[in-house]
């Protein structure tokens, strides 16, 4: 039921809004009323002690008969003293209270004094006589229909003697109805409050669930193989900021998706034509259309082209065990300074060829290295043969060999050429990256180079880049570190 991210914040921010209320709500009631009830006892125990003060003195004796006469003989006022005491609250009521319990009299809010034929219980009466302060404060249950809370106060004669007592009774039905009041509109408030914040919630969820919703749909059509979708992003937040990384993740994907492909037509293009020339040369000697004479010389071509086919599937080969963790690099001393005179001097017909002008410069006679000699000859031979292939004629090629940071060497391969854009610079070392797209130059490479080379570089915890400004040069550098002497 709550599996959606919206319906969480929203059943979370609910429960905490409604918990939170209804603490406010126990503590803020039994606030007001403590206060309430605090204030009453207050107000009840002044008018039973004004009017107990009024009415002490006036009895002779402990007989109740002389405290209702000394009541009488004053009726009119006690009874204006009394109402003037009821006005303070006209929820209060006083009762006169023979000591015996009978209520003699009683005033009510509406100012009318009357007999009455109340009667007070005798355990209420000795709780009374039994408490040690002024004003006992207690509830009086079936004297009337409902609870009520008094203060009393004792009438005392003039030696001193209890002749009956003055009870300030208040109901509490006035301060439940308070209550009542007090707790509907609290829950009045915190509806107002829930819709408002239901109403927060859900935009604010809404625009928190609506790119994920998107990045969800742009994942799926990714999978289905529509790699042109992408998120839209909205603001800089955290959602969109991982809105910008999917886009991030989409490109990539597409773009190795554009390489792969680029990759099998290459593959496939050279390997039909090695094997279409290879076939063709091979009929055509067996068929007798070569006189034997030529036969040397197509057998050449077919040699050059099953080379050209061993190139290849050296690669894939190279790039299957990489990735498979299958091939191990050792690590042993060499001197990289004659690896690279010798891998240059392999040039030299091409080299002549196309008229260059070469320059090889290293920082000692004898530089040590300690890698895989293997890989690292694969590495070299490939920039110089890029180097060589994709030169300008007559232009400068320059292999320089120096130390960096005390014992690690550097080594750069520099051509004078057309080079490589500045768009597809950061993609040279990609697993499925050619640069001559048009085939122009690059007729016999399969474009796994330089990935091959990154490949052996990482393994080898070193750093290779390259530096090219397009139609001008192009420069591949790679680090090895030096053996200690």
């Amino acid at each position: 039921m709550f599996k959606s991210v919206f319906a969480k914040y929203l059943l979370t921010f609910m429960i905490i809004v409604v918990v939170s209320f209804l603490i406010l709500m126990i503590i803020t009631v039994s606030m007001i009323n403590n206060y309430a009830a605090s204030a009453k006892e207050e107000t009840l125990g002044t008018v039973a002690q004004s009017a107990s003060a009024f009415l002490s003195g006036r009895a002779d004796n402990v007989l109740g008969v002389d405290f209702e006469d000394s009541i009488r003989a004053d009726e009119e006022g006690v009874g204006r003293l009394l109402r003037s005491l009821v006005r303070m609250d006209d929820d209060i009521s006083i009762l006169l209270v023979h000591y015996s319990g009978d209520v003699l009299y009683m005033i009510e809010g509406n100012g009318a004094m009357k007999e009455s034929d109340l009667f007070i219980p005798r355990d209420v009466l000795d709780a009374i006589e039994e408490s040690e302060s002024l004003v006992a404060i207690g509830d009086v249950d079936g004297v009337w229909a409902s609870s009520h809370r008094y203060a009393a106060v004792p009438v005392l004669t003039a030696d001193e003697h209890v002749c009956g007592l003055v009870l300030a009774c208040s109901s509490s039905a006035t301060q439940d109805d308070l209550m009542s009041d007090m707790i509907r509109t609290i829950l009045i408030v915190s509806l107002w409050v829930m819709l408002a914040a239901l109403i927060a919630v859900y935009i604010v969820t809404e625009r928190v669930s609506s790119p994920l919703k998107e990045m969800s749909k742009v994942t799926k059509e990714f999978a289905a193989g529509n790699f042109e979708s992408r998120v839209p992003v909205r603001g800089r937040d955290e959602v969109a900021q991982l809105a910008v990384a999917v886009n991030d993740m989409a490109d990539a994907i597409s773009r190795v998706e554009v390489m792969r492909n680029t990759f099998v037509a290459n593959v496939s293009h050279d390997l039909r034509t090695p094997m279409t020339t290879i076939s063709g040369f091979i009929d055509n000697i067996l068929s007798g259309a070569i006189p034997p004479e030529r036969h040397k010389h197509y057998l050449e071509l077919i040699h050059t082209e099953v080379k050209r086919l061993a190139r290849l599937v050296t690669s894939l080969l190279d790039i299957s065990r990489i990735q498979a963790g299958d091939r191990k690099f050792e690590k042993r001393p060499f001197d990289i300074c004659e690896m690279a005179r010798r891998i240059l001097f392999s040039f030299e017909n091409k080299i002549d060829t196309k008229n260059l002008d070469v320059s090889f410069e290293c920082d000692k006679e004898r530089m040590v290295a300690l890698a895989d000699h293997d890989a690292i000859y694969q590495i070299l031979y490939n920039i110089c043969d890029n180097a060589v292939k994709f030169a300008r004629e007559g232009g400068e090629l320059r292999v320089t060999l120096s130390t960096v940071k005390g014992n690690k060497v550097c080594v750069a391969v520099y051509n004078e050429g057309e080079g490589i854009a500045a768009a597809d610079l950061p993609y040279v070392f990609e697993r499925f990256y050619k640069g001559d797209k048009s085939r122009g130059l690059d007729k016999s490479g399969a474009g796994l180079g330089m990935f091959i080379a990154k490949t052996i570089i990482d393994a080898h915890n070193e750093q290779i880049w390259g530096e090219s400004e397009q139609g001008k040069y192009c420069e591949f550098h790679f680090t090895l570190t030096l053996k200690e002497d």
